[in-house]
């Protein structure tokens, strides 16, 4: 499996002019390359293949010198890159997806370049880069596997980083025996089958007040100012903390799940439908429900873990205890069952129905619900002390066979 790494990268004034003329270097040969594809498109003619293309780059490198400060590696990725955007739109339109025409880079829209196998050598606290020459990084964990790209990337507060492709095998974790379901919300971050909930950080909302701040300046600088520049930079930096702070909480929550539960359970969402919904999309925005469920995946894929997603439809609505359908509108919190007299938080209620439909697709336990005097299941599945025992409901334990 791939997996990647990302270090900071402290370049030398020279380093770095050197770093920011191999992204413009960059950007003109993929607007080149666009070009010459587009031509052909918009004249009807046969469109190039990508090793023709590629043939075309040595003769180029003779007519255009600076081309010779790109590693010849990088030059043929800009290639590659181009017909693998091409090749995900043509996707998205066969999917009947609503997609717009490939645009060329402008001029610092750039931000990356990619050393693909060769050109790079790991030292000790230094990177070598071909050409450009030993860079300082600050290696903060070992990287485990066979680095097969580097990817050096400017970020918009103007840091640098090398984000290091590696393949490795997956390593195992021991069985633990429990299994989870997962609500996610916006009250609550997540809701488990067991009752625990865990605080939304309303990462946005903290840094709001900084954040409004510095756009105030932006707006009174001078458009194409070095004043307005500045203030740009102080912008972009709140922003960075703002997603390096949220990125901390989804990583350590995902590790915490994917470290105590061999199957975990979450329901398959339509986050970009849901997005579309002008009701409280901030703090959907802010709650990074695709980043969180993209970090669980891969780190269950690497850890042997089971991830099962799970039609959305009726977790909420739908009686834990006796299945019967409670209606609800989002505001009521409490799930109220006229048919068995079950009272319960709405998205513990729904977690619990998450990890019944993940059991019974994989055919694990129970294909019916249990009644709620059935509590010696709980010692039987010898889960018993590490569910927490709220309302008398069996579907909550016995689970985690």
């Amino acid at each position: 499996m791939n997996r990647n790494y990302r270090f900071r990268l402290y370049p030398s004034k020279a380093q770095e002019l050197e770093m920011l003329e191999t992204l413009e270097e960059c950007r003109k040969l993929y607007n080149n390359f666009l070009g010459a594809w587009k031509h052909t498109n918009d004249n009807g003619e046969k469109i190039p293949k990508q090793y023709d293309l590629q043939a075309q780059i040595p003769g180029m490198v003779k007519e255009y010198p600076p081309l010779k400060n790109v590693h010849s590696k990088t030059r043929q990725y800009i290639l590659w890159q181009l017909y693998s955007n091409l090749k995900g739109l043509r996707g998205l339109k066969a999917r009947g997806r609503k997609v717009g025409k490939i645009r060329f880079k402008k001029y610092g829209r750039y931000k990356s370049f990619v050393y693909n196998q060769t050109g790079f050598k790991l030292l000790e606290n230094k990177l070598h880069l071909s050409i450009i020459g030993d860079v300082p990084i600050k290696q903060h964990r070992e990287i485990k596997g066979k680095i097969k790209q580097v990817i050096i990337k400017k970020m918009p507060s103007g840091k640098w980083f090398a984000i290091f492709s590696v393949e490795n095998e997956p390593r195992n974790l021991p069985p633990t025996g429990k299994s989870i379901g997962l609500d996610l919300n916006i009250q609550n971050y997540v809701t488990d089958n067991n009752g625990t909930k865990v605080d939304h950080p309303h990462t946005i909302d903290r840094f709001a007040k900084r954040l409004a701040i510095e756009q105030r300046k932006i707006a009174k600088k001078k458009k194409g100012s070095k004043n307005r520049l500045k203030q740009r930079l102080r912008v972009a930096k709140v922003y960075e903390k703002v997603v390096d702070s949220r990125n901390d909480f989804l990583h350590k929550l995902s590790l915490d799940y994917v470290q105590n539960y061999d199957l975990i359970a979450v329901e398959d969402l339509s986050v970009k439908e849901m997005m579309e919904c002008s009701t409280n999309s901030k703090n959907k925005a802010d709650s990074a429900w695709s980043t969180f469920l993209q970090m669980l995946s891969y780190k269950a894929e690497e850890a042997g873990r089971t991830v099962i997603k799970v039609d959305p439809k009726n977790t909420t609505q739908m009686c834990s205890k006796c299945g019967t359908r409670v209606y609800k509108q989002i505001w009521i919190r409490t799930h109220k069952c006229q048919e068995c007299g079950l009272v319960l938080d709405r998205d513990h209620n729904a977690a619990i129905n998450i990890l019944n439909k993940a059991l019974l697709e994989v055919g694990s336990v129970r294909p019916e619900l249990t009644p709620v005097e059935m509590r010696p299941l709980l010692q039987d599945s010898g889960l018993g002390a590490s569910l927490v025992e709220e309302s008398g409901i069996s579907s909550v334990g016995g689970v985690g066979q």
